[in-house]
């Protein structure tokens, strides 16, 4: 299956995070992650707000969905990285899990020459997203249908997604607007 490092700033934002994850539950391609990375996340979140307790549950929830996410052993691989210092940790996880992408918002930390020689593709969240429409439109959809059935406290349709998708916080415009082409053309539910 397709493997797909998925860097910290993408997971740090919630929507865009659960429609990467949904549609990995697709079978899509198979997310992967280090603790490094959740660590990352987890720094994160409590930095911006996020309690304790929240924090706790969604990267227990993210472990528990995709127990086979989790990469090891990458430690010594850092220091041959030659990418950006702080993000070499990323490329040595993805080296050591065998991942096709690395999927990240800072697509300039990781120049072709540092990983070309491990033939991984970097693309950012927008572009990953719209190479998994092209792929297999239905179970995107599926994807995108439960991720919003999901939402309890505040539901959400998936326009509402898309738009929120198409912020600039989450930075998926192209998704966005080629998801909403694509609906046109499908038969109402």
């Amino acid at each position: 299956m397709f493997r797909a490092l998925l860097d910290t700033c993408v997971l740090f934002k919630p929507l865009l995070c659960d429609t990467l994850l949904c549609i990995a539950e697709e079978q899509m391609f198979q997310p992967l992650w280090s603790e490094d990375i959740l660590d990352e996340l987890r720094r994160s979140l409590l930095r911006h707000g996020v309690g304790k307790s929240g924090v706790d549950h969604r990267i227990e929830q993210m472990s528990l969905h995709f127990s086979g996410a989790m990469v090891t052993g990458h430690h010594s691989l850092v220091e041959v990285m030659t990418n950006h210092p702080k993000d070499r940790h990323v490329l040595a996880a993805a080296v050591r899990g065998r991942a096709d992408v690395i999927v990240t918002e800072t697509t300039r930390d990781f120049p072709d020459a540092s990983v070309a020689p491990y033939d991984i593709e970097v693309a950012h969240q927008d572009s990953f997203l719209l190479d998994q429409l092209d792929l297999d439109r239905s179970a995107v959809r599926r994807a995108l249908d439960r991720q919003v059935s999901r939402y309890r406290r505040e539901s959400r349709t998936v326009d509402e997604l898309l738009g929120a998708l198409d912020n600039p916080g989450n930075r998926c415009p192209n998704f966005a607007e080629a998801f909403r082409d694509e609906r046109r053309g499908w038969p109402p539910r």
